[in-house]
């Protein structure tokens, strides 16, 4: 867990939500690590796989593109988007970044689910690499915990 993250509630379970991961294919020896580590936390927390789906956009610009679809289709308690923008030569990861963000907050917003943002925004490979299960954490873990949390809270306003 990354540093100065809080512990997730033991007691916090998908019960018999339906989870989508969204995956960037862009940069996928990244962003299969945080498919791999959101996938098994889902499933340390009750999720069987029929519960999860995982889906595959080009890059992370799409991302919000399609999480925008599958919360319109009132079939999940939660998107959990997976991408990584890597800083290269030129200021295209800025105007990536603030599209993907805005879109992916407009997706939650406009259909009333959680669409967690599991997006690495790093300035190399290594950073993007320490924070795939590297010395900084493992995002792909952190945005399915804070899925189910935030699963978990919806539920309790629901009943």
């Amino acid at each position: 867990m990354g540093k100065g993250a809080p512990e997730i509630n033991e007691a916090l379970s998908a019960g018999d939500g339906r989870f989508a991961i969204v995956v960037a294919r862009w940069n996928d020896s990244i962003t299969y690590k945080l498919r791999d580590g959101a996938v098994e936390t889902l499933k340390e927390h009750g999720a069987s796989p029929d519960q999860i789906e995982v889906f595959y956009v080009p890059g992370s610009f799409e991302l919000p593109m399609l999480a925008d679809k599958l919360a319109l289709t009132g079939n999940y308690a939660a998107v959990i988007c997976l991408g990584a923008v890597i800083q290269g030569d030129t200021m295209h990861h800025e105007y990536i970044n603030h599209a993907v963000a805005h879109g992916i907050m407009n997706a939650a917003r406009d259909h009333g689910i959680p669409v967690m943002f599991g997006v690495l925004t790093c300035m190399n490979d290594k950073q993007a690499m320490d924070r795939a299960g590297g010395l900084v954490g493992h995002k792909g873990i952190e945005a399915a915990q804070a899925a189910l949390e935030m699963v978990s809270v919806y539920r309790s306003l629901a009943d």
